[in-house]
């Protein structure tokens, strides 16, 4: 029996006639943080979603945490497991202030109110937003919206974390702040992004989706003569585009916003 949390065996899924997967094979293990890359359109938020079945697979099989998932009573268990961080934070809220949303994750687990408000309390400290209990949710700011989105996944105490671009929305300190605090949490992730720096940061392996399947993406340190080495991503067995070899002049740009 594998160790993953989570394996996709031969899935597929499509919407109509529109093929978007076919035939994806996964695996997330528990010491793993996956980044999961590919151009707009190619089926990222959907096999995200297919993991804690929002969506049916057309073939294949999701395994998750041990057993075959087929039916919804199956996927309810998912997802007291696995957290989804959707990429629109206002999918995501809905109670009318921040610690009651934060709260309904745990209280919708079984846990009393009072250790719903607890967990919720603590995990807004943690992310460092315990002045925005009080507010109500739609008030609040994009970045805050964001943040307050990622503590009610976190309030779950989730093993893996889903997360469907962390740092959409946020401004440079907000980004700084969740990096570090993801960089600390002892979660298994599988996460999307077009942000070069958050897959460099955080991943310790990288999937790209390419013509509705996926493949390994290779991650590999890019040493520079000014003091700095980090991890590039290809799709293994395609070419990268520069050369690590030579020597790389004094640059910003590797630290710009791009698609991984």
């Amino acid at each position: 029996m594998s160790d993953a949390l989570v394996r996709l065996h031969d899935v597929s899924f499509g919407y109509g006639n529109r093929a978007v997967l076919e035939r994806v094979n996964l695996e997330v293990r528990a010491t793993e943080r996956v980044a999961l890359v590919g151009d707009n359109g190619a089926g990222k938020t959907s096999l995200l979603q297919l993991i804690v079945g929002l969506h049916q697979p057309s073939g294949g099989e999701i395994t998750a945490f041990g057993r075959s998932r087929r039916s919804e009573s199956d996927f309810r268990e998912v997802r007291a497991n696995a957290g989804l961080l959707f990429q629109d934070s206002d999918d995501q809220l809905f109670c009318p202030t921040v610690l009651e949303d934060v709260a309904f994750g745990p209280l919708n687990l079984g846990r009393s109110e009072a250790e719903a408000a607890m967990m919720a309390e603590r995990t807004l400290a943690q992310l460092g937003l315990e002045k925005l209990s009080d507010r109500i949710t739609h008030k609040l700011s994009g970045g805050e919206k964001r943040m307050v989105a990622l503590a009610g996944v976190l309030a779950m105490e989730p093993q893996l974390l889903l997360m469907d671009e962390p740092t959409n929305g946020l401004d440079a300190k907000a980004e700084q702040r969740l990096l570090e605090h993801l960089e600390q949490l002892p979660l298994a992730m599988l996460f999307v992004s077009h942000d070069r720096r958050v897959v460099e940061r955080l991943a310790t392996r990288a999937v790209m989706l390419q013509d509705r399947t996926l493949c390994e993406a290779v991650m590999h340190d890019h040493p520079h003569v000014h003091t700095h080495s980090h991890l590039h991503i290809h799709a293994s067995g395609v070419a990268a585009d520069h050369d690590h070899q030579k020597t790389t002049p004094p640059h910003d740009d590797h630290h710009g916003t791009g698609n991984a």
